[in-house]
Protein backbone atom coordinates (compact mmCIF):
# COMPACT_ATOMS: atom_id res chain seq x y z
CA UNK A 1 0.00 0.00 0.00
CA UNK A 2 1.21 3.67 -0.71
CA UNK A 3 0.27 6.84 1.15
CA UNK A 4 -1.90 9.46 -0.78
CA UNK A 5 -0.18 12.53 -1.92
CA UNK A 6 -1.52 15.70 -0.97
CA UNK A 7 -3.84 18.17 -0.28
CA UNK A 8 -3.60 19.56 -3.81
CA UNK A 9 -5.73 21.97 -5.48
CA UNK A 10 -6.84 22.99 -8.57
CA UNK A 11 -6.55 26.29 -9.70
CA UNK A 12 -8.79 26.85 -12.02
CA UNK A 13 -11.67 27.71 -9.69
CA UNK A 14 -9.68 30.09 -8.26
CA UNK A 15 -7.93 31.98 -11.13
CA UNK A 16 -9.14 35.47 -11.78
CA UNK A 17 -7.84 38.96 -13.01
CA UNK A 18 -7.36 40.64 -9.87
CA UNK A 19 -4.21 40.35 -7.67
CA UNK A 20 -2.64 37.44 -6.32
CA UNK A 21 -5.27 35.10 -8.46
CA UNK A 22 -3.75 36.79 -11.71
CA UNK A 23 -0.31 35.09 -11.92
CA UNK A 24 0.94 32.08 -11.13
CA UNK A 25 3.12 32.99 -8.65
CA UNK A 26 0.09 34.82 -6.77
CA UNK A 27 -1.90 31.34 -7.19
CA UNK A 28 1.00 29.10 -5.87
CA UNK A 29 1.71 31.90 -2.82
CA UNK A 30 -2.10 31.90 -1.95
CA UNK A 31 -2.71 28.31 -2.19
CA UNK A 32 0.75 27.60 -0.04
CA UNK A 33 -0.65 29.93 2.53
CA UNK A 34 -4.16 27.64 2.58
CA UNK A 35 -2.03 24.56 3.48
CA UNK A 36 -1.95 23.31 0.20
CA UNK A 37 1.24 21.30 -0.92
CA UNK A 38 0.85 20.92 -4.76
CA UNK A 39 -0.92 22.70 -7.56
CA UNK A 40 -2.98 21.57 -10.76
CA UNK A 41 -2.59 23.61 -13.47
CA UNK A 42 -5.69 24.24 -16.18
CA UNK A 43 -3.58 24.63 -19.41
CA UNK A 44 -6.62 26.92 -21.14
CA UNK A 45 -5.49 29.45 -18.59
CA UNK A 46 -2.20 31.72 -19.77
CA UNK A 47 -1.98 33.39 -16.66
CA UNK A 48 -1.07 30.22 -15.13
CA UNK A 49 0.45 28.48 -18.10
CA UNK A 50 1.28 28.96 -21.60
CA UNK A 51 1.05 25.59 -22.78
CA UNK A 52 2.55 25.45 -26.29
CA UNK A 53 5.70 27.08 -24.73
CA UNK A 54 5.41 24.31 -22.34
CA UNK A 55 5.75 21.63 -24.98
CA UNK A 56 8.54 23.62 -26.65
CA UNK A 57 10.26 24.43 -23.86
CA UNK A 58 12.17 22.90 -20.86
CA UNK A 59 13.85 25.78 -19.73
CA UNK A 60 10.31 27.11 -19.24
CA UNK A 61 8.87 24.19 -17.21
CA UNK A 62 11.58 24.93 -15.41
CA UNK A 63 10.81 28.12 -14.82
CA UNK A 64 7.16 27.35 -13.74
CA UNK A 65 8.85 24.53 -11.21
CA UNK A 66 10.58 26.91 -9.96
CA UNK A 67 8.05 29.06 -9.51
CA UNK A 68 5.77 26.95 -7.08
CA UNK A 69 8.96 25.56 -5.69
CA UNK A 70 10.01 28.76 -3.62
CA UNK A 71 6.28 28.80 -2.15
CA UNK A 72 6.92 25.02 -1.43
CA UNK A 73 4.97 23.44 -4.19
CA UNK A 74 4.79 21.37 -6.83
CA UNK A 75 2.78 20.65 -9.82
CA UNK A 76 0.64 17.57 -9.57
CA UNK A 77 -0.60 17.40 -13.10
CA UNK A 78 -1.76 19.47 -15.98
CA UNK A 79 -5.58 19.51 -17.22
CA UNK A 80 -6.89 20.23 -20.19
CA UNK A 81 -10.90 20.29 -19.80
CA UNK A 82 -12.07 22.70 -22.24
CA UNK A 83 -9.35 21.45 -24.84
CA UNK A 84 -10.74 17.86 -24.74
CA UNK A 85 -14.44 18.91 -24.92
CA UNK A 86 -13.96 20.34 -28.28
CA UNK A 87 -11.85 17.63 -29.72
CA UNK A 88 -15.83 15.88 -30.07
CA UNK A 89 -18.00 18.34 -29.69
CA UNK A 90 -22.12 18.07 -31.02
CA UNK A 91 -23.32 20.73 -33.24
CA UNK A 92 -25.69 21.62 -30.57
CA UNK A 93 -22.85 23.14 -28.69
CA UNK A 94 -20.90 24.74 -31.07
CA UNK A 95 -21.93 28.53 -29.71
CA UNK A 96 -21.97 27.69 -26.29
CA UNK A 97 -18.72 25.94 -26.03
CA UNK A 98 -17.12 28.35 -28.56
CA UNK A 99 -15.52 30.39 -26.32
CA UNK A 100 -12.94 27.86 -25.06
CA UNK A 101 -10.90 28.26 -28.05
CA UNK A 102 -9.33 31.13 -28.83
CA UNK A 103 -11.10 34.57 -30.80
CA UNK A 104 -9.57 33.57 -34.09
CA UNK A 105 -11.15 30.37 -34.46
CA UNK A 106 -14.73 30.52 -32.77
CA UNK A 107 -17.40 30.17 -35.39
CA UNK A 108 -15.22 27.86 -37.07
CA UNK A 109 -15.81 23.92 -35.94
CA UNK A 110 -13.22 22.38 -37.83
CA UNK A 111 -10.40 24.84 -37.33
CA UNK A 112 -11.19 24.74 -33.53
CA UNK A 113 -11.02 20.94 -33.67
CA UNK A 114 -7.73 20.74 -34.86
CA UNK A 115 -6.52 23.39 -32.61
CA UNK A 116 -7.85 21.06 -29.41
CA UNK A 117 -6.06 18.00 -30.88
CA UNK A 118 -2.90 19.95 -31.54
CA UNK A 119 -3.45 21.50 -27.78
CA UNK A 120 -4.03 17.68 -26.40
CA UNK A 121 -0.61 16.34 -27.74
CA UNK A 122 1.31 19.29 -26.23
CA UNK A 123 -0.05 18.53 -23.08
CA UNK A 124 1.41 15.26 -23.60
CA UNK A 125 4.21 16.78 -24.18
CA UNK A 126 4.65 19.06 -21.64
CA UNK A 127 3.32 16.52 -18.90
CA UNK A 128 6.44 14.63 -19.85
CA UNK A 129 8.99 17.73 -19.31
CA UNK A 130 7.47 18.29 -16.23
CA UNK A 131 8.22 14.83 -14.94
CA UNK A 132 4.30 13.64 -15.19
CA UNK A 133 3.08 10.68 -15.49
CA UNK A 134 -0.71 11.28 -15.94
CA UNK A 135 -3.36 14.10 -17.39
CA UNK A 136 -6.91 14.92 -17.24
CA UNK A 137 -9.40 15.98 -19.84
CA UNK A 138 -12.82 15.28 -21.07
CA UNK A 139 -13.95 13.13 -23.92
CA UNK A 140 -15.95 15.61 -25.91
CA UNK A 141 -19.78 15.22 -26.44
CA UNK A 142 -20.92 13.63 -29.60
CA UNK A 143 -24.41 11.70 -27.72
CA UNK A 144 -25.30 13.48 -24.69
CA UNK A 145 -28.32 15.52 -26.68
CA UNK A 146 -29.97 11.78 -27.09
CA UNK A 147 -29.27 10.30 -23.32
CA UNK A 148 -32.69 9.91 -23.00
CA UNK A 149 -33.86 7.56 -25.90
CA UNK A 150 -37.05 9.80 -27.21
CA UNK A 151 -37.22 10.25 -30.00
CA UNK A 152 -36.02 6.80 -30.11
CA UNK A 153 -32.85 6.26 -31.18
CA UNK A 154 -32.21 5.32 -35.35
CA UNK A 155 -30.61 1.72 -35.33
CA UNK A 156 -26.75 2.23 -34.76
CA UNK A 157 -26.30 5.59 -33.40
CA UNK A 158 -24.99 5.05 -30.18
CA UNK A 159 -22.56 2.31 -31.71
CA UNK A 160 -21.49 5.15 -34.32
CA UNK A 161 -21.41 7.98 -31.60
CA UNK A 162 -18.77 5.97 -29.69
CA UNK A 163 -17.23 4.08 -33.14
CA UNK A 164 -16.63 8.06 -33.72
CA UNK A 165 -15.20 8.89 -30.63
CA UNK A 166 -12.64 6.62 -30.52
CA UNK A 167 -11.34 7.45 -33.57
CA UNK A 168 -10.80 10.82 -32.89
CA UNK A 169 -9.49 9.88 -29.49
CA UNK A 170 -6.86 6.66 -30.35
CA UNK A 171 -4.72 8.74 -31.87
CA UNK A 172 -4.30 10.95 -29.12
CA UNK A 173 -3.47 8.42 -26.57
CA UNK A 174 -0.79 6.75 -28.65
CA UNK A 175 0.43 10.53 -28.85
CA UNK A 176 0.34 10.20 -24.67
CA UNK A 177 1.75 6.51 -25.02
CA UNK A 178 4.55 7.59 -26.80
CA UNK A 179 5.42 10.22 -24.21
CA UNK A 180 4.88 8.14 -21.10
CA UNK A 181 1.95 9.70 -19.75
CA UNK A 182 -1.75 8.62 -19.01
CA UNK A 183 -4.75 10.19 -20.40
CA UNK A 184 -7.50 10.22 -17.53
CA UNK A 185 -11.09 11.50 -18.42
CA UNK A 186 -12.98 12.58 -16.22
CA UNK A 187 -16.16 11.26 -15.78
CA UNK A 188 -18.88 13.79 -15.91
CA UNK A 189 -22.64 14.30 -17.14
CA UNK A 190 -22.46 16.18 -20.58
CA UNK A 191 -19.69 13.69 -21.47
CA UNK A 192 -20.06 10.90 -23.95
CA UNK A 193 -17.79 9.48 -20.59
CA UNK A 194 -20.24 10.07 -17.81
CA UNK A 195 -20.18 6.51 -16.08
CA UNK A 196 -18.89 3.28 -15.44
CA UNK A 197 -21.01 1.38 -19.13
CA UNK A 198 -20.17 4.55 -21.34
CA UNK A 199 -16.33 4.50 -20.24
CA UNK A 200 -16.28 0.38 -20.97
CA UNK A 201 -17.74 1.20 -24.16
CA UNK A 202 -14.71 3.58 -25.39
CA UNK A 203 -12.04 1.32 -23.61
CA UNK A 204 -13.40 -1.24 -25.90
CA UNK A 205 -13.26 0.55 -29.01
CA UNK A 206 -9.61 1.84 -28.17
CA UNK A 207 -8.71 -2.14 -27.94
CA UNK A 208 -8.16 -1.28 -23.92
CA UNK A 209 -5.34 1.43 -25.04
CA UNK A 210 -3.22 0.72 -21.55
CA UNK A 211 -3.26 5.21 -21.21
CA UNK A 212 -7.09 5.58 -21.31
CA UNK A 213 -7.83 5.78 -17.76
CA UNK A 214 -9.65 7.45 -14.99
CA UNK A 215 -9.64 10.72 -13.17
CA UNK A 216 -12.02 9.64 -10.05
CA UNK A 217 -14.71 12.77 -9.07
CA UNK A 218 -17.23 11.10 -6.44
CA UNK A 219 -19.48 14.31 -6.84
CA UNK A 220 -20.41 13.52 -10.52
CA UNK A 221 -21.33 9.63 -9.42
CA UNK A 222 -23.49 11.39 -6.55
CA UNK A 223 -25.95 13.52 -8.58
CA UNK A 224 -26.25 10.03 -11.13
CA UNK A 225 -26.76 7.95 -8.03
CA UNK A 226 -24.28 5.55 -8.64
CA UNK A 227 -22.57 3.36 -6.17
CA UNK A 228 -19.36 5.81 -6.23
CA UNK A 229 -17.22 3.23 -3.68
CA UNK A 230 -18.41 0.35 -5.75
CA UNK A 231 -17.05 2.30 -8.71
CA UNK A 232 -13.45 2.41 -7.24
CA UNK A 233 -14.05 -1.49 -6.98
CA UNK A 234 -14.62 -2.42 -10.46
CA UNK A 235 -12.26 0.71 -11.77
CA UNK A 236 -9.14 0.53 -9.57
CA UNK A 237 -6.99 -0.41 -12.12
CA UNK A 238 -7.67 2.47 -14.50
CA UNK A 239 -8.09 5.14 -12.03
CA UNK A 240 -5.04 7.67 -12.01
CA UNK A 241 -6.23 10.44 -10.49
CA UNK A 242 -8.80 11.96 -7.64
CA UNK A 243 -10.18 15.43 -7.38
CA UNK A 244 -11.93 15.86 -4.22
CA UNK A 245 -15.34 17.34 -4.52
CA UNK A 246 -18.42 16.99 -2.47
CA UNK A 247 -22.07 16.76 -3.73
CA UNK A 248 -25.19 15.89 -2.28
CA UNK A 249 -28.45 14.82 -4.02
CA UNK A 250 -31.81 15.30 -2.53
CA UNK A 251 -34.64 14.88 -4.89
CA UNK A 252 -38.00 16.11 -4.53
CA UNK A 253 -41.61 16.03 -5.66
CA UNK A 254 -40.83 18.84 -7.60
CA UNK A 255 -37.57 17.77 -9.03
CA UNK A 256 -34.74 15.42 -9.48
CA UNK A 257 -31.70 14.10 -11.52
CA UNK A 258 -32.60 16.45 -14.44
CA UNK A 259 -32.67 19.75 -12.16
CA UNK A 260 -35.91 21.31 -14.14
CA UNK A 261 -33.64 23.60 -15.62
CA UNK A 262 -33.28 25.00 -12.53
CA UNK A 263 -29.90 27.23 -10.49
CA UNK A 264 -26.86 25.09 -8.85
CA UNK A 265 -28.90 26.50 -5.72
CA UNK A 266 -31.87 25.28 -6.50
CA UNK A 267 -31.44 21.73 -7.88
CA UNK A 268 -31.74 18.33 -5.96
CA UNK A 269 -28.07 17.80 -7.32
CA UNK A 270 -25.74 20.22 -6.00
CA UNK A 271 -22.00 20.98 -5.37
CA UNK A 272 -20.53 21.48 -2.12
CA UNK A 273 -17.48 21.62 -0.39
CA UNK A 274 -15.68 18.90 0.91
CA UNK A 275 -17.65 17.56 4.40
CA UNK A 276 -20.69 19.43 3.62
CA UNK A 277 -22.18 16.96 1.11
CA UNK A 278 -23.51 13.21 1.24
CA UNK A 279 -19.72 11.90 -0.08
CA UNK A 280 -18.06 9.53 2.19
CA UNK A 281 -14.56 10.64 2.08
CA UNK A 282 -13.22 8.54 4.62
CA UNK A 283 -14.12 5.34 2.99
CA UNK A 284 -13.00 6.65 -0.16
CA UNK A 285 -9.42 7.24 1.08
CA UNK A 286 -9.10 4.16 2.65
CA UNK A 287 -10.23 2.36 -0.65
CA UNK A 288 -7.70 4.34 -2.82
CA UNK A 289 -5.36 3.85 -0.01
CA UNK A 290 -6.04 -0.50 -0.02
CA UNK A 291 -5.65 -0.44 -3.67
CA UNK A 292 -2.30 1.03 -3.78
CA UNK A 293 -3.91 4.57 -5.75
CA UNK A 294 -0.27 6.48 -5.78
CA UNK A 295 -1.65 9.59 -6.84
CA UNK A 296 -2.63 13.13 -5.89
CA UNK A 297 -5.79 13.70 -3.45
CA UNK A 298 -6.58 17.74 -5.04
CA UNK A 299 -9.22 19.62 -4.44
CA UNK A 300 -11.56 20.92 -7.03
CA UNK A 301 -13.77 23.53 -5.31
CA UNK A 302 -17.29 24.10 -6.74
CA UNK A 303 -19.78 24.85 -4.21
CA UNK A 304 -23.53 26.71 -4.33
CA UNK A 305 -23.47 28.59 -1.02
CA UNK A 306 -20.02 28.20 0.41
CA UNK A 307 -16.96 31.16 -0.20
CA UNK A 308 -14.08 30.35 -2.10
CA UNK A 309 -11.67 31.17 0.77
CA UNK A 310 -13.46 29.46 3.68
CA UNK A 311 -13.62 26.20 0.66
CA UNK A 312 -10.08 26.58 -0.19
CA UNK A 313 -8.71 26.48 3.81
CA UNK A 314 -11.41 23.93 4.88
CA UNK A 315 -10.48 21.85 1.36
CA UNK A 316 -6.79 21.74 2.35
CA UNK A 317 -7.50 20.48 5.72
CA UNK A 318 -9.94 18.18 5.14
CA UNK A 319 -7.83 16.50 2.75
CA UNK A 320 -4.65 16.71 4.73
CA UNK A 321 -6.91 14.77 8.23
CA UNK A 322 -8.32 12.65 5.41
CA UNK A 323 -4.90 11.31 4.03
CA UNK A 324 -3.99 7.98 5.70
CA UNK A 325 -1.13 7.23 6.33
CA UNK A 326 -0.17 3.47 5.69
CA UNK A 327 1.83 1.30 8.14
CA UNK A 328 5.22 -0.64 7.20
CA UNK A 329 3.67 -3.68 9.01
CA UNK A 330 0.50 -5.58 9.74
CA UNK A 331 -0.71 -4.62 13.21
CA UNK A 332 -1.29 -8.07 14.51
CA UNK A 333 2.81 -8.95 13.53
CA UNK A 334 3.82 -9.07 17.47
CA UNK A 335 1.46 -12.10 17.72
CA UNK A 336 3.17 -13.91 14.16
CA UNK A 337 5.22 -17.18 14.65
CA UNK A 338 7.01 -16.59 11.52
CA UNK A 339 6.92 -19.28 8.23
CA UNK A 340 7.42 -22.90 9.35
CA UNK A 341 5.83 -25.71 7.23
CA UNK A 342 6.45 -28.72 8.95
CA UNK A 343 4.00 -26.60 12.12
CA UNK A 344 1.51 -25.87 9.25
CA UNK A 345 1.02 -28.53 8.12
CA UNK A 346 0.78 -29.96 11.73
CA UNK A 347 -2.06 -27.74 12.20
CA UNK A 348 -3.73 -28.61 9.34
CA UNK A 349 -3.77 -32.44 10.80
CA UNK A 350 -1.30 -33.83 8.06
Amino acid sequence: MRTLKGPGVFLAQFAADEAPFNTLDGLAGWAAAKGFKGVQLPTWDRRVIDIERAAASQDYVDEIVGTVAAHGLVVTELASHLQGQLVALHPSFDLPADSFAPPELRGNPAARQQWAVEQLRACAVASRRFGIDRHVTFSGTLLWPYLYPYPQWPDGLIDDGFDELARRWRPLLDAFDAEGVDLCYEIHPTEDLHDGLTFEMFLERVDNHPRCNIMYDPSHLVLQSIDYLGYIDAYHERIRMFHVKDAEFRPTAKTGAYGGYQPWLRRAGRFRSPGDGQVDFGAIFAKLAGYDFDGWAVLEWECCLKNPEDGAAEGAKFIADHIIRVSERAFDDFVKSGADRALNRRILGY
